[in-house]
């Protein structure tokens, strides 16, 4: 299959979809391998790196042009819409159910959008989001920290504290991958760290592996209210796989917060799963409501690409051998993992989530794996 990567146009979008090691894996597989000019040089790979491991360096239009499977980080941009064809498979992070724009687009286009933050083992888990959630749990520590400081309109608060003076109280909702990183962090700083989720079983497990100072709450409204009249920071993670993001913290809640405090809210991605939130990117990273600063970047590892893009790459690969190597509907008879990726193909909505975010219309994916 002729496979195809180009350079992310989203605002300060750093990571490439492929590393050259990657490039190489799927050369040796048969397959050959287009990359737009520059496409990884932010993540640290030159053009040179990606010949050397038997890719061909070109034009993005003719990357667009020619490729049969186009991978990418990010949704394509309203510039990169009229580059979408119909029966080309176009692998990324799409999150279609923040955006009906996109959707439609991607729909109109015939093309196969192949997902991966729905891509779902039988486990539940979901690999591709895994890697990059890890980063942004991580990294909502960071920013969190920095925008604490007072000339970012945060309290001035340090927050690990130092000895006589309490550390910041750092309050994160939801304890999926994001949350569990975030919280680890957070507490590795020496902040008062309390981690709400609405699995029991889950707690329990966090409760035994992550250090005293940080406590398991139930996430309900009334502890979540109670939780964020204490909170310095607050990491909002709650995800729920394709769909939108319910609003767990509402505009009234900042009445009870202290001003100053910092909103993180990496489900911004899906909505956001505060009231008040809306997308930031890099370069104009917060804005402040009632006194709270809000951090609402949509692509948050793309500030960290070298770490991002490897960690990436070592997740997709595996994905795009078998979608290659197979085709989209043979990959998805074989691999009902890669089947949930599939969100829209050949003009039809066929991940049900995206298509009751919008009202539109929805056809199961099985009509078209004859």
């Amino acid at each position: 299959m002729l496979i195809g990567v180009v350079r992310e146009r989203k605002t300060e979008e750093n990571r490439v979809a492929l590393t050259p090691a990657g490039v190489e894996a799927l050369v040796a597989a048969g397959h050959r391998v287009l990359v737009e000019e520059a496409a990884g040089e932010a993540s640290g790979f030159s053009g040179t790196d990606y010949e050397a491991a038997g890719a061909q360096v070109l034009d993005g239009a003719k990357v667009w042009a020619e490729s049969e499977l186009l991978t990418k980080v990010k949704e394509p941009v309203p510039e990169e819409y009229g580059s979408m064809r119909r029966g080309q498979i176009v692998f990324a992070y799409f999150h279609f159910a923040a955006s009906q724009e996109l959707t439609e687009a991607v729909r109109d286009s015939g093309c196969v959008a192949i997902a991966y933050e729905t891509i779902q083992e039988r486990d539940g888990s979901l690999p591709l989001l895994t890697p990059m959630s890890e980063v942004a749990g991580r990294m909502a520590i960071q920013q969190a920290a920095k925008y604490l400081e007072r000339e970012h309109g945060g309290r001035g608060v340090l927050l690990g504290g130092v000895p006589g003076v309490a550390p910041a109280d750092v309050v994160v909702i939801g304890a999926g991958v994001v949350g569990t990183n975030a919280a680890k962090m957070a507490a590795g700083l020496g902040a008062r760290v309390s981690i709400l989720d609405v699995n029991l079983q889950k707690l329990r497990y966090l409760s035994d592996v992550l250090p005293p100072n940080v406590v398991t709450l139930m996430s309900n409204p009334v502890t979540i209210r109670e939780a964020l009249r204490e909170a310095d920071v607050v990491v909002s993670s709650v995800l729920i796989p394709g769909a939108k993001s319910p609003k767990l913290v509402k505009r009234e809640h900042l009445a009870l917060m202290k001003k100053g405090a910092v909103i993180v809210d990496v489900a911004i991605d899906q909505g956001g799963s505060t009231e008040t939130s809306r997308p930031t990117n890099h370069v104009n990273p917060i804005y402040e409501v009632d006194g709270i600063v809000h951090y609402c970047v949509t692509n948050m590892p793309g500030a960290m690409p070298m770490t991002s893009t490897l960690a990436l790459t070592n997740a997709t690969l595996p994905f795009m051998l078998q979608i290659a190597g197979k085709g989209w509907r043979q990959a998805c008879r074989r691999s009902p993992a890669i089947a949930k990726g599939v969100n829209v193909a050949e003009g039809r909505i066929v991940y049900a989530p995206v298509a009751e975010a919008f009202g539109l219309e929805y056809q199961k994916l099985d009509t078209l794996l004859p």
